[in-house]
């Protein structure tokens, strides 16, 4: 996995990258789908779990949560926003721990930023193993077939008397098991205007080989991804949400 600097260096701003992003509403879904497809357990661990947007819900919904990310720097403003959860700095694709979860989590599409297929079969294979029985594994998923390069998300935001544009994309080139995760980060105060660029080595993948890394440790259900309602993935859409129950 790479060290990203610019998720490094811009912290402190990390929540505002991702203020358009529902986290109530993610948390209670995947909630929801511990509770139909689970063991009801409520020992949890949020994989990538950046400064703990996630972790917060899930505490609320009585979970013993604990969190795994490799930036350091992330994990100290985690701490802090999440006084009662366990973090610790590591690797998704080669994490081990002496615990049993009965739900881990992998959002924001962070599971691509295994960044090839052996890493990503290392970190399917890291959460079957660190799942109790009928434990779920839960994260969501772009497919490289469907990925179109000029589209891109965007938005604005004031913070501290600076306004902030944050624009992600993905790319992928048409081949292989390597795409990229596009950023910039523009901050504009009384005219003074700094900007960060970054591209981020992902993995790419299509979800019919998702589905074959995932069978042999997990029976797989694929949903649309919609955090509003539960519906099961129609099979054309390029962005979905597994949910993987251990064998």
């Amino acid at each position: 996995m790479p060290d990203n600097a610019l998720y490094t260096d811009l912290s402190c701003y990390y929540d505002l990258m991702c203020a358009d992003i529902n986290y109530r509403s993610q948390s209670d879904t995947v909630h929801r789908l511990h509770q139909i497809f689970g063991n009801s357990g409520l020992k949890y661990l949020d994989l990538a779990c950046g400064t703990g947007p996630h972790i917060e819900y899930f505490i609320k919904e009585g979970y013993q949560c604990n969190g795994l990310d490799i930036s350091q720097s992330m994990l100290d403003i985690a701490a802090l926003n999440c006084p009662e959860a366990k973090f610790e700095l590591g690797n998704m694709c080669t994490f081990e721990t002496d615990s049993s979860y009965d739900l881990i989590t992998c959002f924001l599409y962070s599971i691509h930023y295994s960044g090839d297929i052996e890493n990503l079969n290392g970190a399917i294979k890291s959460a079957h193993k660190a799942l109790k029985t009928d434990g779920i594994f839960c994260f969501n998923a772009v497919d490289k077939n469907h990925i179109d390069n000029e589209l891109m998300a965007k938005h604005t935001v004031l913070h501290d008397n600076s306004e902030f544009s944050f624009c992600s994309s993905w790319f992928y080139s048409g081949e292989g098991e390597k795409q990229k995760l596009k950023l910039s980060v523009e901050k504009t105060t009384t005219e003074i205007t700094q900007q960060w660029t970054d591209e981020h080595p992902m993995v790419a993948i299509n979800f019919e080989a998702l589905q074959n890394l995932l069978m042999p440790y997990f029976d797989v259900h694929i949903f649309e991804h919609d955090y509003d309602k539960i519906i099961t993935w129609n099979k054309l859409s390029g962005n979905a949400i597994f949910v993987c129950v251990k064998k």
